[in-house]
């Protein structure tokens, strides 16, 4: 049909400006692309060694014997959790000795070691956070990048047809090319903004059991100490 649209033909006849936007966006939908396969597979990992550290953590005796269970398991958040916080643990014991642990405890708390583990969920969160923050800029800039590719291609089109002697079917693929820039832009920005969504939810749903396994690791030290 005559009048079927070509969007590859569009693309190929359209002007310097708006071919560079184009391609600009497209480098920025493969980025967007790229940063969901990546993030999609690091979280599920991470959700599956979670869950396989915090069985071994509830099957375990001893946190000694969950130190030594963590050495054979990847890394996951909860591990980077529990290392953090027995680490410090453990330099009480070194520094103050066993017997001086329970007073120290009672005088002090568990202050130094809810501040390690701290440190072990902020990193975790760094780790699980990574590109996020290019995939929201991605979908939040990327229409007004295909916009601008659209308002350039419509003032050159009317611009022709304000110099007299054009009519509306030569001016038509000029304003098309520009639309073809908006759409482009939205097809970049619209996954990119749906994906970001997803991956933030699931980092604030392991952020939430990153701070209950931090409360059963301080309860298993307690009653270590007592």
């Amino acid at each position: 049909m005559n009048g079927e649209l070509d969007i590859l033909k569009i693309i190929l006849e359209s002007g310097l400006v708006v071919k560079g936007v184009l391609l600009l966006l497209i480098v920025a939908s493969v980025l967007s692309w790229a940063i969901v396969l990546m993030k999609r597979k690091v979280l599920g990992e991470f959700q599956k060694n979670n869950d396989e550290f915090n069985k071994m953590f509830h099957e375990a005796r001893t946190l000694r014997d969950v130190a030594e269970g963590a050495n054979q398991l990847p890394d996951s958040p909860f591990k980077r959790v529990f290392d953090a916080g027995y680490k410090e643990f453990n330099r009480f014991i070194q520094d103050s000795g066993e017997a001086s642990l329970k007073a120290h405890f009672q005088h002090f708390g568990l202050g130094s070691i809810e501040r390690a583990m701290k440190k072990g969920v902020n990193d975790s969160n760094l780790k699980m956070e990574e590109k996020l923050s290019t995939l929201a800029s991605i979908g939040s800039v990327s229409p007004f990048v295909g916009l601008f590719g659209t308002v350039w291609g419509i003032i050159n089109s009317f611009t022709g047809l304000a110099g007299g002697g054009a009519t509306l079917d030569a001016v038509a693929p000029g304003i098309a090319e520009a639309l073809v820039a908006t759409a482009v832009g939205l097809a970049a920005a619209i996954p990119a903004v749906w994906f970001y969504n997803v991956f933030n939810n699931s980092v604030g749903s392991v952020n939430t059991e990153m701070e209950s396994f931090e409360q059963e690791v301080l309860n298993s030290i307690e009653r270590t100490i007592l």
